[in-house]
């Protein structure tokens, strides 16, 4: 597992450095979205990847790696909208700071369940994390619509860091194909 974390540090690194230069360029005017607003924003993207994964192809010239980077970024700052629900303006540092902690306790929340679940993430498809995304994106709008009310279920808040694993864990795939041409899903062994 210490790899996972090593991987899974890599990828925070690449989304926060995007996250970072974004904000120089277009400063916090995401800060005016609500919540329900970054959820839509990640189901454009997530819905993106389904589409190229289904036709083979794009037209644009951005690969599926830059939108899970964006699944991961919109995910983030829909934590932080949750935590801070206002329009006020807020430093770049402080900024940075929610930035980080959500990455990781998103981190902290991985390395349990993947314990847990015996890395089986490593023998899904890159397709299997887009549904998933997708699937946590109409849960999400669900629980939205009933105003963050739930009977049994985690809340937004749970979702958005679900949608930030499985984009990470579709990013550390793509970068280990990317390193290694023709890397298939590995198989799994028995104990």
């Amino acid at each position: 597992m210490a790899n996972t974390a090593q991987e899974y540090d890599s990828v925070i690194h690449t989304c926060r450095d995007i996250f970072i230069k974004k904000m120089h360029d277009y400063g916090t005017a995401w800060r005016i979205l609500r919540p329900t607003s970054l959820t839509d924003q990640i189901f454009i993207k997530a819905n993106r990847i389904r589409c190229i994964e289904e036709k083979g192809i794009s037209k644009i010239h951005e690969g599926i790696s830059s939108e899970f980077i964006g699944i991961v970024n919109y995910a983030l700052m829909g934590l932080i909208q949750l935590e801070q629900k206002s329009e006020v303006e807020l430093p770049p540092e402080k900024i940075t700071e929610l930035y980080d902690s959500y990455f990781q306790k998103a981190k902290q929340l991985m390395l349990n369940k993947n314990h847990d679940y015996d890395e089986a993430w490593r023998y899904m498809r890159i397709s299997s994390y887009t549904d998933l995304i997708l699937m946590k994106i109409k849960r999400t709008k669900q629980i939205e619509d009933h105003q963050g009310d739930t009977w049994i279920s985690e809340g937004i808040d749970a979702n958005y860091y679900d949608m930030i694993n499985y984009a990470v864990f579709a990013l550390i795939r793509l970068l280990i194909e990317k390193e290694n041409p023709g890397t298939a899903v590995p198989e799994k062994k028995g104990k």
